[in-house]
Protein backbone atom coordinates (compact mmCIF):
# COMPACT_ATOMS: atom_id res chain seq x y z
CA UNK A 1 0.00 0.00 0.00
CA UNK A 2 1.39 3.40 -1.01
CA UNK A 3 1.61 6.05 1.68
CA UNK A 4 -0.56 9.09 1.17
CA UNK A 5 1.48 12.03 -0.06
CA UNK A 6 0.74 15.51 -1.34
CA UNK A 7 3.94 15.56 -3.40
CA UNK A 8 4.07 14.16 -6.93
CA UNK A 9 7.12 12.04 -7.69
CA UNK A 10 9.48 12.84 -10.56
CA UNK A 11 7.70 10.55 -13.03
CA UNK A 12 4.31 12.02 -12.17
CA UNK A 13 5.68 15.55 -12.54
CA UNK A 14 7.05 14.67 -15.97
CA UNK A 15 3.64 13.33 -17.07
CA UNK A 16 1.89 16.36 -15.59
CA UNK A 17 4.15 18.79 -17.46
CA UNK A 18 3.69 16.84 -20.70
CA UNK A 19 -0.10 16.95 -20.33
CA UNK A 20 -0.03 20.62 -19.41
CA UNK A 21 1.97 21.38 -22.54
CA UNK A 22 -0.54 19.53 -24.71
CA UNK A 23 -3.43 21.31 -23.00
CA UNK A 24 -1.78 24.71 -23.47
CA UNK A 25 -0.52 24.23 -27.03
CA UNK A 26 -3.24 22.07 -28.62
CA UNK A 27 -6.44 22.11 -26.57
CA UNK A 28 -6.69 25.76 -25.50
CA UNK A 29 -6.15 27.32 -28.93
CA UNK A 30 -8.99 25.17 -30.30
CA UNK A 31 -11.40 25.58 -27.39
CA UNK A 32 -13.43 28.56 -28.55
CA UNK A 33 -13.85 27.24 -32.11
CA UNK A 34 -15.21 23.85 -31.11
CA UNK A 35 -17.41 25.34 -28.40
CA UNK A 36 -19.03 27.52 -31.07
CA UNK A 37 -19.30 24.66 -33.58
CA UNK A 38 -20.78 22.27 -30.99
CA UNK A 39 -19.13 19.37 -32.77
CA UNK A 40 -16.74 16.58 -31.82
CA UNK A 41 -13.17 17.97 -32.20
CA UNK A 42 -11.83 15.10 -34.32
CA UNK A 43 -8.55 16.87 -35.24
CA UNK A 44 -7.71 17.43 -31.57
CA UNK A 45 -8.54 13.83 -30.66
CA UNK A 46 -6.30 12.74 -33.53
CA UNK A 47 -3.44 14.86 -32.18
CA UNK A 48 -3.99 13.33 -28.75
CA UNK A 49 -3.79 9.88 -30.34
CA UNK A 50 -0.56 10.75 -32.16
CA UNK A 51 1.24 11.65 -28.93
CA UNK A 52 -0.24 8.75 -26.96
CA UNK A 53 -2.76 10.56 -24.75
CA UNK A 54 -5.81 9.14 -26.52
CA UNK A 55 -5.06 5.49 -25.83
CA UNK A 56 -5.95 2.76 -23.39
CA UNK A 57 -2.29 2.31 -22.48
CA UNK A 58 -2.01 5.85 -21.19
CA UNK A 59 -5.10 5.67 -19.00
CA UNK A 60 -4.18 2.22 -17.75
CA UNK A 61 -0.81 3.54 -16.60
CA UNK A 62 -2.48 6.35 -14.70
CA UNK A 63 -5.23 4.11 -13.30
CA UNK A 64 -2.74 1.61 -11.88
CA UNK A 65 -0.55 4.30 -10.29
CA UNK A 66 -0.26 2.97 -6.70
CA UNK A 67 -0.47 6.48 -5.24
CA UNK A 68 -3.90 6.96 -6.82
CA UNK A 69 -2.85 10.39 -8.12
CA UNK A 70 -2.33 9.48 -11.77
CA UNK A 71 -5.94 9.85 -12.90
CA UNK A 72 -6.81 13.02 -10.94
CA UNK A 73 -3.58 14.67 -12.05
CA UNK A 74 -4.29 13.82 -15.69
CA UNK A 75 -7.92 14.94 -15.49
CA UNK A 76 -6.98 18.26 -13.90
CA UNK A 77 -4.46 19.15 -16.59
CA UNK A 78 -6.63 18.17 -19.56
CA UNK A 79 -9.71 19.95 -18.20
CA UNK A 80 -7.55 22.97 -17.39
CA UNK A 81 -7.16 23.17 -21.17
CA UNK A 82 -10.88 22.99 -21.94
CA UNK A 83 -13.67 20.91 -20.46
CA UNK A 84 -15.56 20.17 -23.68
CA UNK A 85 -12.54 19.03 -25.67
CA UNK A 86 -11.11 17.14 -22.69
CA UNK A 87 -14.37 15.24 -22.25
CA UNK A 88 -14.22 14.29 -25.93
CA UNK A 89 -10.73 12.91 -25.30
CA UNK A 90 -11.50 11.01 -22.10
CA UNK A 91 -15.12 10.02 -22.82
CA UNK A 92 -14.17 6.76 -24.50
CA UNK A 93 -12.48 5.74 -21.26
CA UNK A 94 -15.88 5.30 -19.59
CA UNK A 95 -16.82 2.55 -22.03
CA UNK A 96 -13.33 1.04 -21.92
CA UNK A 97 -13.45 0.79 -18.14
CA UNK A 98 -16.83 -0.92 -18.42
CA UNK A 99 -15.30 -3.60 -20.63
CA UNK A 100 -12.16 -3.93 -18.50
CA UNK A 101 -14.21 -4.31 -15.32
CA UNK A 102 -16.72 -6.83 -16.64
CA UNK A 103 -15.42 -8.39 -19.84
CA UNK A 104 -13.49 -11.58 -20.52
CA UNK A 105 -9.92 -11.45 -21.82
CA UNK A 106 -11.20 -12.22 -25.29
CA UNK A 107 -13.77 -9.40 -25.13
CA UNK A 108 -11.16 -6.95 -23.86
CA UNK A 109 -8.78 -7.88 -26.65
CA UNK A 110 -11.52 -7.70 -29.28
CA UNK A 111 -13.43 -4.55 -28.42
CA UNK A 112 -11.14 -2.06 -26.72
CA UNK A 113 -8.85 -1.63 -29.75
CA UNK A 114 -11.97 -0.89 -31.80
CA UNK A 115 -12.95 1.82 -29.32
CA UNK A 116 -9.82 3.86 -29.94
CA UNK A 117 -8.75 3.02 -33.47
CA UNK A 118 -5.35 4.50 -34.25
CA UNK A 119 -3.79 7.88 -34.92
CA UNK A 120 -4.68 7.65 -38.61
CA UNK A 121 -8.30 6.63 -38.02
CA UNK A 122 -9.46 7.49 -34.51
CA UNK A 123 -12.65 5.93 -33.14
CA UNK A 124 -14.73 6.70 -30.05
CA UNK A 125 -16.89 4.63 -27.73
CA UNK A 126 -20.00 5.39 -25.68
CA UNK A 127 -21.12 4.19 -22.27
CA UNK A 128 -24.92 4.12 -22.20
CA UNK A 129 -26.48 3.90 -18.76
CA UNK A 130 -28.73 6.91 -18.00
CA UNK A 131 -32.31 6.95 -19.23
CA UNK A 132 -35.04 9.60 -19.46
CA UNK A 133 -36.59 8.28 -16.23
CA UNK A 134 -33.48 6.75 -14.62
CA UNK A 135 -30.54 9.03 -13.87
CA UNK A 136 -29.44 8.86 -10.27
CA UNK A 137 -32.17 6.29 -9.65
CA UNK A 138 -30.48 3.40 -11.48
CA UNK A 139 -32.98 0.92 -10.04
CA UNK A 140 -35.65 2.51 -12.26
CA UNK A 141 -33.87 1.55 -15.49
CA UNK A 142 -36.30 0.33 -18.15
CA UNK A 143 -34.05 -0.85 -20.98
CA UNK A 144 -34.53 -4.62 -21.17
CA UNK A 145 -32.34 -7.39 -22.53
CA UNK A 146 -33.95 -10.77 -23.09
CA UNK A 147 -32.07 -13.91 -24.03
CA UNK A 148 -33.10 -15.82 -27.15
CA UNK A 149 -31.68 -19.21 -26.30
CA UNK A 150 -32.48 -20.77 -29.67
CA UNK A 151 -30.29 -18.25 -31.49
CA UNK A 152 -27.89 -17.47 -28.63
CA UNK A 153 -28.73 -13.79 -29.01
CA UNK A 154 -29.74 -10.99 -26.68
CA UNK A 155 -32.62 -8.75 -27.75
CA UNK A 156 -32.33 -5.22 -26.33
CA UNK A 157 -35.08 -2.59 -26.26
CA UNK A 158 -35.00 0.84 -24.67
CA UNK A 159 -33.74 4.41 -24.88
CA UNK A 160 -30.57 5.75 -23.32
CA UNK A 161 -29.89 9.43 -22.80
CA UNK A 162 -27.03 11.78 -21.94
CA UNK A 163 -24.62 9.39 -23.66
CA UNK A 164 -21.24 10.93 -24.40
CA UNK A 165 -20.45 9.92 -28.02
CA UNK A 166 -23.88 8.32 -28.23
CA UNK A 167 -24.81 7.41 -31.80
CA UNK A 168 -21.43 8.35 -33.29
CA UNK A 169 -19.46 5.69 -31.41
CA UNK A 170 -17.84 2.71 -33.06
CA UNK A 171 -18.70 0.68 -29.95
CA UNK A 172 -21.57 1.23 -27.50
CA UNK A 173 -21.52 -0.36 -24.06
CA UNK A 174 -25.16 -0.59 -23.03
CA UNK A 175 -26.40 -1.33 -19.52
CA UNK A 176 -29.74 -3.15 -19.52
CA UNK A 177 -32.04 -4.95 -17.10
CA UNK A 178 -31.99 -8.75 -17.30
CA UNK A 179 -33.81 -9.42 -14.00
CA UNK A 180 -36.19 -6.61 -12.92
CA UNK A 181 -36.71 -8.16 -9.47
CA UNK A 182 -33.11 -7.53 -8.43
CA UNK A 183 -33.01 -3.76 -9.00
CA UNK A 184 -29.52 -2.54 -9.88
CA UNK A 185 -28.10 -6.02 -9.26
CA UNK A 186 -30.25 -7.33 -12.10
CA UNK A 187 -28.34 -5.30 -14.68
CA UNK A 188 -25.84 -6.51 -17.26
CA UNK A 189 -23.66 -4.77 -19.84
CA UNK A 190 -23.61 -5.49 -23.57
CA UNK A 191 -21.44 -4.56 -26.51
CA UNK A 192 -23.44 -3.07 -29.38
CA UNK A 193 -21.28 -2.29 -32.42
CA UNK A 194 -22.03 0.61 -34.76
CA UNK A 195 -24.30 -0.40 -37.63
CA UNK A 196 -26.20 -3.00 -35.64
CA UNK A 197 -29.81 -3.07 -36.95
CA UNK A 198 -32.16 -1.27 -34.57
CA UNK A 199 -29.40 0.94 -33.07
CA UNK A 200 -29.93 4.63 -33.81
CA UNK A 201 -28.99 8.04 -32.51
CA UNK A 202 -31.91 9.92 -31.06
CA UNK A 203 -31.87 13.56 -30.10
CA UNK A 204 -28.48 15.28 -30.07
CA UNK A 205 -28.53 17.72 -27.17
CA UNK A 206 -27.62 21.39 -27.62
CA UNK A 207 -26.02 22.08 -24.29
CA UNK A 208 -25.26 25.05 -22.06
CA UNK A 209 -21.62 23.97 -21.68
CA UNK A 210 -19.11 21.26 -22.65
CA UNK A 211 -20.39 21.86 -26.17
CA UNK A 212 -17.40 20.27 -27.92
CA UNK A 213 -18.46 16.95 -26.41
CA UNK A 214 -21.15 15.08 -28.33
CA UNK A 215 -24.11 14.14 -26.11
CA UNK A 216 -27.14 12.32 -27.47
CA UNK A 217 -29.88 9.77 -26.96
CA UNK A 218 -29.31 6.21 -28.12
CA UNK A 219 -32.39 4.27 -29.25
CA UNK A 220 -32.40 0.46 -29.21
CA UNK A 221 -35.31 -1.08 -31.09
CA UNK A 222 -35.18 -4.88 -31.08
CA UNK A 223 -31.42 -4.75 -31.26
CA UNK A 224 -29.98 -8.25 -31.51
CA UNK A 225 -26.41 -8.98 -30.47
CA UNK A 226 -24.66 -12.36 -30.24
CA UNK A 227 -24.35 -14.04 -26.86
CA UNK A 228 -20.63 -13.23 -27.02
CA UNK A 229 -21.52 -9.53 -26.65
CA UNK A 230 -22.71 -10.02 -23.05
CA UNK A 231 -19.77 -8.74 -21.01
CA UNK A 232 -18.44 -11.53 -18.84
CA UNK A 233 -20.49 -14.22 -20.57
CA UNK A 234 -23.74 -16.02 -19.76
CA UNK A 235 -22.30 -18.43 -17.20
CA UNK A 236 -20.81 -15.64 -15.14
CA UNK A 237 -24.06 -13.66 -15.35
CA UNK A 238 -26.16 -16.61 -14.18
CA UNK A 239 -23.82 -17.16 -11.21
CA UNK A 240 -23.94 -13.47 -10.29
CA UNK A 241 -27.72 -13.31 -10.49
CA UNK A 242 -28.03 -16.41 -8.32
CA UNK A 243 -25.80 -14.85 -5.66
CA UNK A 244 -27.73 -11.58 -5.84
CA UNK A 245 -31.04 -13.39 -5.37
CA UNK A 246 -29.67 -15.17 -2.32
CA UNK A 247 -28.29 -11.95 -0.84
CA UNK A 248 -31.56 -10.19 -1.53
CA UNK A 249 -33.33 -12.81 0.57
CA UNK A 250 -30.85 -12.28 3.40
CA UNK A 251 -30.91 -8.51 3.29
CA UNK A 252 -31.66 -6.42 0.23
CA UNK A 253 -30.17 -3.22 1.56
CA UNK A 254 -26.70 -4.74 1.62
CA UNK A 255 -27.04 -5.42 -2.10
CA UNK A 256 -27.98 -1.82 -2.82
CA UNK A 257 -25.16 -0.43 -0.73
CA UNK A 258 -22.63 -2.58 -2.56
CA UNK A 259 -23.76 -1.02 -5.83
CA UNK A 260 -23.48 2.47 -4.36
CA UNK A 261 -19.90 1.78 -3.32
CA UNK A 262 -18.98 1.34 -6.99
CA UNK A 263 -20.19 4.83 -7.80
CA UNK A 264 -18.33 6.24 -4.80
CA UNK A 265 -15.00 5.07 -6.17
CA UNK A 266 -15.48 6.81 -9.57
CA UNK A 267 -16.49 10.25 -8.33
CA UNK A 268 -13.04 11.68 -7.46
CA UNK A 269 -12.14 11.69 -11.18
CA UNK A 270 -15.05 14.05 -11.85
CA UNK A 271 -13.89 16.15 -8.92
CA UNK A 272 -10.48 16.41 -10.58
CA UNK A 273 -12.11 17.63 -13.80
CA UNK A 274 -13.85 20.36 -11.80
CA UNK A 275 -10.58 21.35 -10.13
CA UNK A 276 -8.98 21.78 -13.55
CA UNK A 277 -11.74 24.09 -14.78
CA UNK A 278 -11.72 26.10 -11.54
CA UNK A 279 -7.95 26.49 -11.64
CA UNK A 280 -8.08 27.67 -15.24
CA UNK A 281 -10.62 30.38 -14.42
CA UNK A 282 -8.71 31.45 -11.31
CA UNK A 283 -5.49 31.86 -13.28
CA UNK A 284 -7.21 34.03 -15.89
CA UNK A 285 -8.75 36.18 -13.16
CA UNK A 286 -5.45 36.49 -11.27
CA UNK A 287 -3.55 37.58 -14.38
CA UNK A 288 -6.29 40.04 -15.28
CA UNK A 289 -6.36 41.51 -11.78
CA UNK A 290 -2.61 42.10 -11.87
CA UNK A 291 -2.68 43.91 -15.22
CA UNK A 292 -6.06 45.68 -15.29
CA UNK A 293 -5.81 49.18 -13.84
CA UNK A 294 -8.60 51.30 -12.44
CA UNK A 295 -8.19 54.54 -10.47
CA UNK A 296 -4.49 54.46 -11.18
CA UNK A 297 -3.61 51.04 -9.77
CA UNK A 298 -4.07 47.32 -10.55
CA UNK A 299 -7.44 46.07 -9.37
CA UNK A 300 -5.74 43.35 -7.30
CA UNK A 301 -4.72 46.16 -4.95
CA UNK A 302 -8.39 46.57 -4.09
CA UNK A 303 -9.34 44.48 -1.10
CA UNK A 304 -12.65 43.41 -2.63
CA UNK A 305 -10.84 41.77 -5.56
CA UNK A 306 -7.87 40.47 -3.58
CA UNK A 307 -10.08 38.73 -1.03
CA UNK A 308 -12.07 37.03 -3.80
CA UNK A 309 -8.85 35.67 -5.29
CA UNK A 310 -7.72 34.48 -1.87
CA UNK A 311 -10.97 32.58 -1.39
CA UNK A 312 -10.80 31.15 -4.91
CA UNK A 313 -7.29 29.77 -4.42
CA UNK A 314 -8.13 28.38 -0.98
CA UNK A 315 -11.20 26.55 -2.29
CA UNK A 316 -9.30 25.10 -5.26
CA UNK A 317 -6.52 23.75 -3.06
CA UNK A 318 -9.03 22.30 -0.60
CA UNK A 319 -10.94 20.64 -3.45
CA UNK A 320 -7.76 19.11 -4.85
CA UNK A 321 -6.80 17.69 -1.48
CA UNK A 322 -10.22 16.07 -1.04
CA UNK A 323 -9.94 14.58 -4.54
CA UNK A 324 -6.42 13.27 -3.91
CA UNK A 325 -7.42 11.76 -0.58
CA UNK A 326 -10.39 9.94 -2.08
CA UNK A 327 -8.34 8.78 -5.08
CA UNK A 328 -5.63 7.39 -2.81
CA UNK A 329 -8.25 5.65 -0.66
CA UNK A 330 -9.93 4.08 -3.71
CA UNK A 331 -6.77 2.67 -5.27
CA UNK A 332 -5.53 1.34 -1.93
CA UNK A 333 -8.79 -0.31 -0.96
CA UNK A 334 -9.59 1.97 1.95
CA UNK A 335 -13.34 2.00 2.66
CA UNK A 336 -15.22 5.26 2.23
CA UNK A 337 -16.68 5.20 5.72
CA UNK A 338 -17.72 8.85 5.49
CA UNK A 339 -18.52 8.86 1.74
CA UNK A 340 -15.20 10.52 0.98
CA UNK A 341 -15.71 9.93 -2.75
CA UNK A 342 -18.93 11.92 -2.74
CA UNK A 343 -17.34 14.56 -0.51
CA UNK A 344 -14.60 15.18 -3.06
CA UNK A 345 -16.99 15.38 -5.99
CA UNK A 346 -19.46 17.61 -4.13
CA UNK A 347 -16.90 20.14 -2.93
CA UNK A 348 -14.92 20.26 -6.17
CA UNK A 349 -17.97 20.68 -8.38
CA UNK A 350 -19.47 23.41 -6.22
CA UNK A 351 -16.05 25.10 -6.12
CA UNK A 352 -15.86 25.10 -9.92
CA UNK A 353 -19.25 26.79 -10.25
CA UNK A 354 -18.39 29.41 -7.64
CA UNK A 355 -14.85 30.14 -8.79
CA UNK A 356 -15.79 30.52 -12.46
CA UNK A 357 -18.56 32.90 -11.45
CA UNK A 358 -16.13 34.92 -9.35
CA UNK A 359 -13.74 35.05 -12.31
CA UNK A 360 -16.44 36.64 -14.46
CA UNK A 361 -17.08 39.18 -11.72
CA UNK A 362 -13.41 40.12 -11.49
CA UNK A 363 -13.19 40.60 -15.26
CA UNK A 364 -16.40 42.65 -15.19
CA UNK A 365 -17.97 43.30 -18.56
CA UNK A 366 -15.07 41.58 -20.31
CA UNK A 367 -15.76 38.42 -18.36
CA UNK A 368 -19.30 38.32 -19.67
CA UNK A 369 -18.16 38.29 -23.31
CA UNK A 370 -16.85 35.43 -25.40
CA UNK A 371 -13.66 37.39 -26.02
CA UNK A 372 -12.44 36.00 -22.71
CA UNK A 373 -12.54 32.31 -21.76
CA UNK A 374 -14.08 32.60 -18.29
CA UNK A 375 -17.58 32.88 -19.76
CA UNK A 376 -17.12 29.48 -21.40
CA UNK A 377 -15.52 28.02 -18.28
CA UNK A 378 -18.52 29.13 -16.21
CA UNK A 379 -20.91 27.42 -18.62
CA UNK A 380 -18.77 24.28 -18.59
CA UNK A 381 -18.56 24.20 -14.78
CA UNK A 382 -22.32 23.82 -14.41
CA UNK A 383 -22.16 20.18 -15.53
CA UNK A 384 -20.02 19.06 -12.60
CA UNK A 385 -22.85 19.53 -10.12
CA UNK A 386 -25.13 17.42 -12.35
CA UNK A 387 -23.43 14.40 -13.91
CA UNK A 388 -22.06 11.41 -11.99
CA UNK A 389 -24.66 12.23 -9.35
CA UNK A 390 -26.02 15.72 -8.66
CA UNK A 391 -24.83 17.75 -5.68
CA UNK A 392 -28.11 16.89 -3.99
CA UNK A 393 -27.42 13.18 -4.44
CA UNK A 394 -23.89 13.62 -3.07
CA UNK A 395 -25.26 15.29 0.05
CA UNK A 396 -27.81 12.50 0.42
CA UNK A 397 -25.10 9.84 0.15
CA UNK A 398 -22.86 11.61 2.65
CA UNK A 399 -25.66 12.22 5.14
CA UNK A 400 -26.98 8.68 5.02
CA UNK A 401 -23.49 7.24 5.26
CA UNK A 402 -22.81 9.26 8.38
CA UNK A 403 -26.18 8.30 9.83
CA UNK A 404 -25.74 4.65 8.99
CA UNK A 405 -29.05 4.55 7.15
CA UNK A 406 -29.64 2.78 3.80
CA UNK A 407 -28.73 4.55 0.56
CA UNK A 408 -31.58 3.76 -1.81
Amino acid sequence: MAEFTMELNDEQKEVRDWLHGFAADVIRPAASEWDEREETPWPVIQEAAKVGIYSLDFYAQQYFDPTGLGIPMAMEELFWGDAGIALSIVGTGLAAVGVLANGTEEQIGTWIPQMYGDAGDVKVAAFCSSEPDAGSDVASMRTRAEYDEAKDEWVINGTKTWATNGGIANVHVVVAVVDPELGSKGHASFIVPAGTPGLAQGQKFKKHGIRASHTAEVVLDNVRVPGSCLLGGKEKLDERLARAREKAKQGGERVKNAAMATFEASRPAVGAMAVGTARAAYEVALDYAKTREQFGRPIIDNQGVAFQLADMRTSIDAARLLVWRASWMAVNGRPFTAAEGSMSKLFASETAKKVTGQAIQILGGNGYTREYPVERMHRDAAIYTIFEGTSEIQRLVIARTLAGTPIR
